[in-house]
């Protein structure tokens, strides 16, 4: 006999958890008594936020669930927008919550709150438990469903009466999940009809989306580029699935995209869609994306194929298995190689390079140029994380993606306040790794307590702070759209806060580097504290804009390289 407390302890250790990010309270308590005899590795966060995000961060870096626990009503509401955020990004994460007691469940108890309710549309599937002998099933199911299929998160709530009564604890040896069988092996008809479009095809791009980066093919994708010779283009998501120094590699798509990237799809005859979601932000307006493509699109969730663009072929499956037998099935494939259709988006290539960018002449620092510099001193090996909004963008493009699953973002929420929290997790789960977190000055506000868990927990990250003294994103839209009409933009954050002090104050080390001269010595300052964690703080300019742009809702045709400025398409030469 076990209690329900020991019980969920027991169920943990038995799925492999080896860290637990969280924070206790009343009805979450019974847990947290065996918790403290357990081999767990349990990380106290300042916010239960933090605690979210970690386990997203832990999560991406090792491939394996991370776990986040927190108790009733406003613990359980402060992990939703990390729930929310693991689901649009598919990481796969179990948020294990205290409810209050079975009996008191609807009446309105003190730190009540539905989490299963509110968390329905953001999770893969959720728990309810109100008696102590459905905990091991519950675990072991939910660590399953969060793995499988499309990853994402598992809620499990549990009541505090249900923690604390005893209960024979019996392991499930076979998971019966009625209605849940996801498809991993693609059916041959889809990979032989889509080999046999490739090889007609003149204008072919590989599309590749995150899917490829949580299935962990990317062995198998470098080998699809190699067999056939398509240019590569990969989202926001994808980022390091294939490195950038390929030379079938255009960049990234999109809003912000490389005009290399958003050119290939837009002329592109043939999209091979590989566990990417025609999301807004890479098609612009749908009905003018790609207008000529036909589409083959590999997913593992049936869900995403044909939501916003109809697939010619689709193809269900695991990603690593449908390219594998895609591989299999173009050797014995006639191929031609796409030369003239390469030869154009080198083109575009050369002439719109996305790492150029005007100088500032008021003696501020570039944040193209910051972020460009702490790529190169960290290298590839390192793990970056970014917040949200343009230095987000400007990681995506100047960071050395050349390795896969390096680069941790927010992609489908786009959650500020994501970025340290997420280092610090990815850190934990890789702790040989550099790990720097590229955030804003607006961001950073959001979530830099969790410096203070950093601190305490032996986790030496590196933050760069790009303090534009404003939401930067927020005030390029202002300056485009709004006729400079910078209403609440501007963070007035010149020394409030001080955010070398206030690293300091929170246990870390704090630098500032304010002029050009300073960049990479205090890049190489941070990069020799491995002791605790450093928080570096880079004044920037504040009208520096994210370039090139498709404004949202119009057509990836209307992209524009500069304010007013679109690009040549042709460059004296016809495709």
């Amino acid at each position: 006999m076990l209690t329900g407390a020991q019980a969920l302890v027991e169920s943990l250790e038995r799925v492999g958890v080896d860290v637990i990010f969280g924070i206790p309270g009343g009805s979450i308590l019974p847990a947290y008594d065996p918790l403290y005899d357990s081999k767990i590795r349990h990380i106290l966060v300042r916010h239960e936020q933090g605690a979210g995000h970690a386990a997203e961060g832990y999560a991406h870096v090792t491939g394996r669930v991370g776990v986040c626990m927190a108790t009733s009503g406003p613990g359980a509401t402060n992990l939703v927008t990390a729930i929310g955020d693991a689901y649009m990004d598919s990481v796969p994460m179990v948020a294990i919550t205290g409810q209050v007691a079975s009996r008191a469940i609807g009446t309105d108890a003190f730190q009540e709150a539905d989490i299963r309710g509110i968390t329905f549309p953001i999770t893969k599937h959720s728990f309810l438990i109100t008696d102590p002998t459905d905990i091991p099933h519950a675990i072991a199911a939910a660590f399953h469903l969060a793995a499988t299929g499309r990853p994402g998160p598992v809620l499990v709530d549990i009541a505090k009466d249900a923690l604390a009564m005893s209960a024979p604890f019996v392991w499930p040896e076979e998971l019966d999940l009625p209605g849940y069988h996801p498809v991993a092996k693609p059916h041959g008809k889809q990979i032989r009809e889509a080999a046999r479009l490739i090889a007609g095809a003149q204008r072919p791009v590989l599309y590749v989306g995150g899917g490829v980066n949580r299935a962990r093919a990317w062995a198998e994708l470098a080998e699809l580029v190699d067999i056939t010779g398509i240019p590569v283009v990969t989202t926001l998501m994808a980022r390091g699935a294939i490195p950038d120094s390929h030379e079938l590699n255009y960049g990234m798509p999109g809003m912000h995209g490389t005009v290399a990237a958003v050119g290939a799809l837009q002329r592109s005859d043939l999209l091979i869609t590989l566990g990417a979601r025609f999301d807004d932000r890479v098609t612009g307006k749908l009905d003018s994306f790609a207008p000529e493509a036909k589409v083959i699109h590999a997913d593992i969730d049936p869900a995403e194929i044909s939501k916003n663009r109809l697939a010619d072929v689709p193809i269900v499956g695991d990603l690593a298995e449908v390219i594998r037998e895609l591989n299999d099935t173009l050797r014995q494939t006639e191929l031609g190689r796409p030369t003239e259709w390469v030869r154009y988006l080198d083109g575009l290539r050369d002439r719109y390079v996305v790492n150029e960018y005007e100088p500032i002449e008021d003696g501020l620092l570039s944040p193209e140029y910051v972020i460009q510099r702490i790529g190169a001193i960290a290298g590839p090996d390192a793990t970056f994380a970014a917040g949200v909004g343009q230095h987000q963008m400007w990681a995506a493009h100047l960071l050395p993606h050349e390795r896969p699953g390096k680069f941790l973002n927010s992609g489908g929420a786009g959650t500020m306040g994501y970025c340290v929290p997420a280092a610090m997790g990815a850190k934990v789960g890789r702790p040989d790794d550099v790990v720097w977190g590229i955030d804003g000055d607006g961001c950073f506000q959001m979530t830099n307590q969790e410096l203070v868990t950093c601190a305490l927990e032996g986790i030496p990250i590196k933050i760069a702070v790009l303090n534009n003294r404003s939401l930067g994103m927020v005030r390029q839209w202002q300056t485009l759209f709004y006729k400079e009409r910078y209403s609440n933009t501007n963070l007035q954050s010149h020394r409030v806060p001080d955010f070398p002090k206030l690293a300091e104050a929170m246990g870390a080390v704090g630098l500032r580097a304010e002029t050009p001269e300073e960049v990479e010595e205090v890049i190489k300052q941070a990069m020799a504290i491995n002791d605790r964690p450093v928080v570096v703080e880079f004044v920037v300019h504040k009208d520096a804009m994210v370039w090139p742009m498709v404004a949202a809702g119009t057509s990836n045709d209307d992209i524009k390289i500069a304010r007013d400025l679109a690009p040549d398409w042709e460059g004296g030469e016809d495709l």
